[in-house]
């Protein structure tokens, strides 16, 4: 009588061996630290005062012109200029078209945000992405940014609590990082 369990414990371990080796490459790059991705964002009220705090002009102004581009289509919409002043400065709230052609009073764009994304590839040379929208300012002397809805007064508009003119960064880890050191004021 051959011993068959024995034979079966070694081709079991060779097969256990042999799935873990394969595996292995997997769970060590896995345990591998990325670069930390840094997310600037900032609210501005020049290119000038952008540039000044984040240190890229050219970012800046490709930033002042999307938010530029945005403005009529995502500001607050009103059919009368009373309507409109009733929240926003009287010097602001003029004639304006969407895109689309579509005519309201509407306050003017303020100033923008820029969010960029700054995140060191592997040559370790850091890559922008730079978002922006536009920024309107109200009566009671807040910021509001557009929320994706836009549409009668300021039903479309979410306030913001930033400091004009300064940039902030906020750190995102890569794997294995602990969420206490994720972000820093500036």
């Amino acid at each position: 009588m051959t011993d068959t369990t024995g034979s079966r414990r070694i081709k079991r371990s060779k097969t256990t061996a042999l799935l873990l080796m394969g595996t292995a490459p997997l769970l060590f790059s896995a345990c591998q630290r990325t670069a930390p991705v840094e997310v600037q964002d900032g609210l501005y009220t020049s290119v000038e005062s952008c540039a000044q705090a984040v240190g890229d002009t050219a970012t800046c102004r490709i930033a002042f012109e999307q938010a530029k581009l945005q403005a009529a289509d995502t500001a607050p919409q009103y059919s009368s200029r009373e309507a409109c002043e009733a929240e926003f400065p009287a010097e602001e709230c003029v004639e304006q078209k969407t895109s689309t052609g579509h005519s309201f009073i509407g306050p003017l764009m303020a100033g923008f945000f820029l969010s960029s994304m700054l995140n060191n590839n592997r040559a370790g040379v850091a890559q922008r992405a730079p978002q922006a929208s536009p920024a309107f300012r109200d009566n009671r002397q807040g910021w509001l940014r557009p929320n994706g809805a836009p549409g009668a007064g300021r039903a479309g508009m979410a306030p913001v609590s930033a400091t004009p003119d300064r940039a902030v960064t906020a750190n995102r880890g890569g794997f294995g990082r602990s969420a206490n050191g994720r972000s820093t004021g500036g």
